[in-house]
């Protein structure tokens, strides 16, 4: 009887923990329409969207079209940043953990012209994943003569951009933030 009310107690907070965790995960999809030719929409069966692969975290965007642009060029940009603990030792061995960040160059589309109208913007992959001298080189220590390096499985995704950009238009049509 015990673990039958344990069990029913514990099952709604396991579902408020799950939920969290796949909230946390979420994107966000803005539009603003004033930031591009009126009239622009998706094409049918197209969308913007982004997606993180879990074992590499890298970062891809979809290809999608967008109708009703006229003849206004437009560049797609994807910006990613990364973080990990890097560990300062002494020569005594004392370990001091530190948070280094690294942004990577962004991913552009370049500039994109339209056709008839519509605009066909190709998908975007994040650069690679930084490498542990990248954060090494970032990171600060509470001595310079300290060894630097970084702690296993800490690198992670912090956060990624994605924008859509009309040329002569104020503000980006498309932003897509995560994770």
């Amino acid at each position: 009887m015990f673990r039958r009310i344990l069990f029913l107690l514990t099952v709604p907070f396991a579902a408020v923990i799950a939920f969290s965790a796949a909230a946390s995960a979420a994107t966000t999809t803005t539009i603003n329409p004033a930031a591009a030719p009126t009239g622009t929409h998706f094409s049918a069966g197209t969308s913007a969207t982004c997606s993180v692969d879990p074992s590499t975290q890298l970062v891809t965007c979809s290809s999608y079209q967008l109708a009703g642009v006229g003849n206004s060029n437009a560049t797609g940009a994807l910006d990613t940043t990364y973080s990990a603990t890097v560990d300062c030792t002494n020569n005594g061995g004392m370990t001091v953990p530190v948070k280094a960040s690294v942004q990577t160059a962004p991913t552009t589309t370049g500039s994109l012209s339209p056709k008839n109208g519509k605009l066909t913007v190709p998908s975007l992959n994040s650069s690679p994943v930084p490498t542990n001298a990248q954060f090494v080189a970032q990171a600060t220590c509470p001595n310079p003569n300290w060894t630097k390096s970084v702690r296993g499985g800490t690198i992670t995704l912090s956060s990624f951009t994605y924008t859509l950009h009309f040329a002569g238009f104020t503000g980006d049509f498309i932003t897509i933030t995560g994770p």
